[in-house]
């Protein structure tokens, strides 16, 4: 039984060194994983026991969760690929634990239980036990698979703005193919009658990615995602959906009730509440380690924004998504981890560099950051209103906000394509209506106190601000946000490094310049600043936290930066203006006059 679990490592490790192998099977070693049928009254996560026997304990020893059960154990050591990491295995585990994790009498019984949490991700699992460490797995003892009851059940509901202000996307991931089941949303005003929307559905396969480990050993098959297109919204409403798949037979596979509340109009006066961050990625709930596991601030951040979704209307993830660093797996983690969030309200995502770049792929660094993603996960996985999912910039509205979102992975300099778009979108802005105007990408294209950057004399990107400030000027952009370093700074209203508004706390009037914040502390871990005290710097947290924006009206404006511990302001600053304000003459910035009469 053990020797049908594992696969020929050859297809798999086309870049790497495939070795057989080495068996360290005994009697005496046995895994039992159970329940062996998981979400039997419609769960997509649930707790898994898992015992353990072997007769020479040691402190290395560790379990695997694989997924399908039938994985291929071999090591497959890498070949010049620098984002592969241990343990080196050629179906690499969604997690593991140590044996000894809360099992302290291990070493001397040679006998453990761990438990593990798992979701719903269109395959069986299997738990292995390794000896060696990680450094030199060997396999020693393979449990018996386990199940969700519907594996292919539509799960992880992503909302999403459309292309306009009266429409909400809902993107989801199941393990149906539309020869199978046909995928769609049933949704309408809450306690009204219920209709039903279409769906597409993309996929991707092992050829779509473009390096290691995303087309290696992280490979796993990522299901199906479906998107459907709620339209003709009335504004401030309360809908209730559920995703659905007609199978061929006839019957109805049903995803759980979700709600969410249609945006404001364009201009429309009533409260409304945006939560920014970036960087925030994954973790595992219940305590197992995972390939990048590095974003510690990740499920606090997360648990933060659920506790105040009553309070929040829209978000903005600006990059830094998941960290699955081509370990597709993750990806299901993450939409996992967010589902509470992105069930309910938009979650608005930008491209950062572990989604996008890698060598000769055409991201503007060439770096190999996305694990040989290239891009093609975060389009596919979230939907966002580009014209072109591929290059990664928009603009959405939400009530009287105007959100202009960048990619920085992609040429943002002055005569690229990109450019022309920033200059549109921030110039389409209906002040009037759209008093709040905001900027955001992920890499600092403003400012930042940040310990590299301050190393290359930028206190930025290089070219950021000498391609883009006269744009944040001329359109008078309220606050830009920014990702990439992992703490939070906000800055003075700043034009060519100077504060041009000696306020700290309260802005009323014209403001002259452009609020510049670092808010990449959602997860990751921490940047160091840079020990030089910047003159446009006002605040600076060594932290994990993001930032909620409130308009209460027209003319007010609430910002607070929230710490992820415990969720309390420890930044904030308001802004109070009428039209004629933001209408007003800045440095840079004034209309042209004429004499005429």
């Amino acid at each position: 039984m053990l020797f049908a679990l594992i696969s020929s490592a050859t297809s798999r490790c086309r870049k790497s060194q495939s070795k057989r192998p080495f068996f360290a099977l005994r009697d005496s070693a046995s895994v039992k994983a159970y329940p062996t049928v998981l979400g039997l009254k419609g769960e997509d996560t649930q707790w898994v026991n898992v015992d353990l026997v072997y007769s020479e304990p040691s402190e290395q020893d560790w379990i695997g969760v694989f997924s399908p059960a039938k994985f291929n154990s071999s090591n497959c050591y890498p070949v010049n690929e620098p984002k592969e990491q241990t343990p080196y295995i050629c179906s690499a585990p969604i997690k593991y634990k140590y044996a000894n994790f809360s099992n302290s009498g291990y070493m001397n019984t040679g006998k453990a239980s761990v438990k593990f949490q798992l979701i719903n991700q269109r395959a069986d699992f299997s738990f292995a036990l390794f000896t060696g460490g990680l450094s030199n797995p060997k396999l020693v003892a393979v449990s018996n698979s386990i199940t969700f009851a519907n594996p292919k059940a539509p799960l992880y509901p992503r909302l999403a703005q459309g292309k306009s202000w009266d429409e909400m996307t809902v993107t989801w991931t199941s393990g149906y193919n539309t020869d199978e089941a046909i995928p769609f949303v049933e949704w309408g005003l809450k306690g009204d009658l219920q209709k039903r929307s279409p769906a597409g559905t993309l996929t991707f396969h092992r050829g779509s990615m473009c390096g290691s480990p995303a087309r290696t050993v992280g490979w796993r098959d990522p299901g199906f995602i479906h998107t459907s297109f709620l339209k003709a919204l009335w504004p401030n409403s309360l809908y209730t959906y559920k995703m659905g798949h007609l199978l061929s037979n006839g019957s109805h596979v049903w995803s759980k009730m979700y709600s969410f509340k249609s945006s404001p109009y364009p201009g429309q006066d009533s409260l409304q509440r945006v939560v920014i961050f970036g960087d925030m990625g994954k973790a595992e709930r219940d305590g197992s380690n995972e390939y990048s596991d590095y974003q510690p601030g990740s499920l606090n951040t997360t648990d933060q924004l659920i506790k105040d979704l009553k309070n929040i209307d829209i978000v903005f993830h600006i990059g830094d998504i998941t960290y699955a660093n081509g370990y597709i797996s993750q990806w299901d983690q993450f939409t996992s981890q967010v589902e509470p969030i992105a069930s309910r309200v938009p979650y608005m995502i930008a491209s950062g560099n572990h989604e996008r770049d890698w060598p000769g792929t055409g991201s503007f660094y060439d770096t190999t950051d996305s694990g040989g993603e290239c891009g093609v996960l975060a389009e596919t996985m979230f939907y966002v209103p580009a014209e072109n999912r591929a290059k990664f910039w928009y603009s959405t509205d939400y009530g009287m906000f105007h959100f202009c979102i960048a990619d920085t992975e992609h040429d943002w300099r002055e005569g690229s394509e990109q450019y022309k778009f920033i200059e549109h979108c921030l110039a389409s802005a209906d002040r009037r209506k759209q008093p709040w105007l905001i900027f955001a990408a992920h890499r600092v294209l403003g400012y930042s106190s940040d310990k590299w950057y301050a190393l290359e004399g930028t206190f930025a990107e290089p070219m950021g601000r000498e391609s883009l400030q006269k744009l944040w000027q001329r359109y008078k952009v309220d606050i830009a946000f920014y990702g990439h370093v992992h703490n939070y700074e906000r800055s003075c209203p700043v034009y060519q490094n100077q504060c041009v508004n000696l306020e700290t706390s309260h802005y009323s009037g014209t403001v002259n310049g452009t609020i510049h914040v670092v808010v990449g502390g959602a997860g990751s871990h921490l940047s160091q600043f840079s020990q030089i005290n910047t003159t446009w710097s006002l605040y600076k947290d060594y932290d994990f936290g993001f930032v909620k924006l409130t308009a209460f009206n027209h003319s007010s404006l609430l910002y607070e930066y929230k710490k992820s511990s415990d969720g309390k302001v420890y930044d904030s600053f308001t802004v109070s203006r009428d039209y004629r304000d933001v209408l007003g003459c800045v440095p840079d910035g004034c209309e042209p006059t004429t004499l005429a009469s």
